[in-house]
């Protein structure tokens, strides 16, 4: 059996998650990367996305992660988040208002629209709708 990896999650505001896990994928800047135990060690700046684990019993576990920097090492995966919450944290109902705030904005197409920061809530939302809704 492979060995396992530690994976810790840190926002500014807590600790998020602190266990091992048999295979970490996270979203980076330049892409979904995945790691394993013994993988070569890098950093990389993270994008909004699905931070998506199996635990050390193989069960598959999902975090909202919105943005940061991640550090693998041969043994740890660390992500310095600048927020993150697991599956059973996400407000649905806040995320919806959300959503729909975000799409008025985008389609009302005014001048004083800050097109860039409404974009990126739409996307923030719709990650955390998609995070609650896996089963």
């Amino acid at each position: 059996m492979a060995e396992n990896i530690f994976l810790e999650v840190v926002t500014p505001q807590k600790a998020v998650v602190s266990e091992e896990a048999q295979i970490v994928v996270a979203p980076g800047s330049e892409g979904e990367f995945g790691v394993l135990y013994g993988h070569t060690t890098f950093l990389t700046s993270l994008k909004v996305g699905t931070l998506r684990y199996k635990d050390a019993s193989g069960k598959e576990r999902y975090l909202f992660v919105n943005g940061g920097f991640a550090e693998v090492l041969p043994n740890k995966v660390t992500l310095l988040a600048e927020s993150a919450e697991r599956r059973s944290e996400i407000d649905v109902s806040r995320a919806k208002l959300a959503k729909e705030r975000a799409e008025k904005r985008i389609s009302s197409g005014s001048g004083d629209t800050d097109l860039v920061r409404a974009e990126i809530a739409l996307r923030r939302a719709l990650h955390r709708l998609d995070i609650a809704s896996v089963r």
